[in-house]
């Protein structure tokens, strides 16, 4: 596989925020039919499933080349503990979005789940890392531009923002843990697994506390086709990939954007008209990119 730059990673990422950004509205619809694990549950084993032929023509790839293969040392080991792990958190982090999309809108959605810019920074320095002064100023600015993205609604602690919330804890854990098992694992392999394992996690809660139908499934095929191909299986792996160049809080900054594209989206699809605030909110997210792109991290 060919190295990623700097530069490349952080594109990646960026179109992985549009994609997960528009996501929203698509979780939101795709609910008017299903439940929420029923929704993740398909979701996910799209995604999973969607990634196979990518993997087997890499795989193909990697074999004509063998003095290319920088992979050799990769573990099976790492890869099934990496895929558990990951898919674990995974389950928790996007099932408890789903569940704070039945109590509020895609954009608000967008700003809470985005907290783990905040986050990821905080779990870093457990791990010894030291972000620079640079990057601590531009998480302040994208904090302040999330807060102004939180719709025009008074903030609230409300049961849907604490499973947000929540959410958003769940999310830098699952960055930190793509960020080490990156690099001990195919990136693409290791995507398919986390979404094989929080499918059929999200497989087992569907039957436990829902009462899906095929009909019901079929009527939401076209959120489920969005968020299962391209939110799973095409950004989540755009994640993987860039994180082999990009640093946690920095990739975690990116990501953040998700948020912008949520309230885009709502305006393109829902008719949501954006305010004053919330245009003043994108701004400062995009000042706080381009001041985050400078910051190196320090060990």
């Amino acid at each position: 596989m060919v190295k990623q730059t700097k530069g490349t990673g952080s594109l990646m990422l960026l179109l992985a925020a549009i994609i997960w950004g528009s996501a929203f509205v698509a979780q939101s619809m795709g609910m008017d039919h299903i439940g929420p694990f029923t929704f993740q549950a398909v979701r996910s084993l799209m995604g999973a499933v969607a990634l196979l032929p990518v993997i087997f023509l890499f795989d193909k790839q990697r074999k004509s080349k063998p003095e290319n293969d920088k992979e050799a040392h990769f573990q099976t080991k790492d890869l099934l503990l990496g895929g558990v792990l990951c898919g674990l958190v995974l389950f928790v982090a996007i099932n408890l979005q789903q569940f704070g999309l039945l109590y509020t809108t895609p954009g608000k959605a967008g700003f809470l789940t985005a907290m783990y810019i905040l986050i990821v920074p905080i779990y870093g320095l457990f791990l010894g890392n030291k972000p620079p002064a640079s990057l601590w100023v531009s998480v302040l600015i994208a904090a302040i531009g999330l807060y102004l993205l939180s719709v025009t609604e008074e903030f609230t602690i409300s049961p849907g923002d604490i499973l947000l919330i929540l959410c958003a804890f769940a999310f830098a854990g699952q960055i930190m843990l793509i960020d080490h098992f990156v690099e001990k694992a195919n990136g693409i392999k290791l995507c398919s697994l986390q979404f094989f394992v929080c499918g059929l996690l999200s497989l087992a809660a569907m039957f436990l506390f829902e009462q899906p139908t095929i009909a019901s499934i079929k009527s939401a095929i076209g959120p489920l086709l969005y968020a299962g191909v391209l939110s799973s299986g095409v950004a989540y792996t755009l994640q993987i990939l860039a994180q082999k160049t990009t640093p946690p809080a920095l990739a975690s900054l990116l990501m953040s954007l998700e948020s912008v594209f949520a309230v885009l989206a709502g305006i393109i699809v829902l008719g949501q008209v954006p305010s004053v605030r919330e245009l003043l909110g994108c701004a400062l997210m995009f000042v706080a990119i381009l001041v985050a792109q400078r910051a190196e991290p320090q060990k």
